[in-house]
């Protein structure tokens, strides 16, 4: 029954995600709001609620191991398995204002998630540092895109994100909304729920469920939106997902998080995890880097520095 739960969780965290996204946008564009504030806000910060809900949960309930591995293992199975899977699809073109700019960020956020996880807790001082720097990303962003007359990046822009959204009418909107909030809720409950019951029957430490099982179950709306682009010959869009997402799950989950319920940083997420996040980050950009894309050579590298990193996080 629990490995049901957790299997049913994981099916409600992709749909509520969906709902939820899908619901703040039509109603942010049937109240007028501008496409670009739509896409640095809600599609942005709606993909990673997954991540805050159950990250909240698992920090109210005491278990830091999946309050902090959730986005720390997030964040690494975004890059190596999800960018991994995209590429070889299909090779992801790199804009090179998505990687100055999203891209330095990401860099920058991977190394505040360092410096704040070192000190051996998260307390809602650091919160507030973290959620202070996506409050000046998301005022830069919108700045550079109004200055520059440019578009919104692939990775905001709410029609590619959420195609169908600008016909829904105002009341189901609101109807949407609440009810991907209220999904998302309960499959957070869920999740941690069963991934504690599942780690004290088996003998798993909360952590490694935190950094696998949770991790990737919240990360499954990110994974589906860019297979997807990729398949649909839109790889750009995988990219500036990923990058985005990341940057939200560190400044805005991690922030939030540790401001609602301070938590202690799981010492074993200190000797490997962790160095495994700034590593994979900074592989990404070099990637990135060499010929503005990424290639179905280093996606394979990805997927496979994904498996070497799950065999020695479970065995270990």
């Amino acid at each position: 029954m629990v490995y049901l739960q957790l299997a049913v969780s994981l099916l409600l965290l992709l749909l509520g995600g969906e709902t939820l996204v899908r619901g703040a946008v039509a109603l942010a564009t049937r109240l007028g709001v501008s496409p670009l504030l739509i896409g640095l806000t809600l599609v942005g910060f709606g993909t990673s609620t997954p991540e805050l809900i159950t990250s909240i949960e698992a920090a109210v309930v005491g278990s830091p191991g999946i309050a902090v591995g959730n986005v720390i293992g997030s964040n690494i199975a975004n890059i190596l398995l999800i960018l991994g899977i995209a590429a070889l699809i299909c090779p992801i073109a790199v804009s090179r204002s998505a990687f100055f700019r999203d891209g330095s960020v990401a860099m920058l956020a991977a190394i505040a998630c360092v410096v704040v996880c070192l000190s051996g807790s998260l307390q809602p001082m650091a919160g507030a540092f973290l959620v202070a720097l996506l409050a000046g990303y998301i005022v830069y962003c919108f700045v550079a895109e109004r200055v520059t007359g440019t578009t919104a990046d692939a990775s905001i822009d709410p029609g590619l994100a959420m195609p169908g959204s600008s016909g829904i009418r105002l009341p189901v909107a609101l109807a949407l909304f609440l009810a991907g909030l209220a999904l998302t809720m309960l499959a957070a409950h869920l999740l941690v729920s069963s991934a504690i019951a599942i780690g004290a029957a088996a003998g798993i430490s909360e952590t490694v469920l935190g950094l696998t099982v949770v991790a990737i179950g919240t990360s499954l709306p990110e994974l589906v939106t860019s297979v997807l682009a990729a398949w649909r010959r839109q790889p750009d869009i995988a990219f500036g997902n990923i990058v985005g997402s990341n940057i939200y799950n560190i400044f805005g989950i991690l922030g939030i998080t540790a401001i609602v319920e301070p938590i202690p940083v799981p010492p074993e997420l200190l000797d490997a995890d962790i160095w495994v996040m700034l590593g994979a980050t900074a592989l990404l950009l070099v990637f990135a880097l060499t010929g503005w894309r990424l290639s179905r050579l280093e996606g394979g590298m990805f997927m496979g520095a994904y498996a070497a990193y799950l065999t020695f996080t479970v065995f270990s």
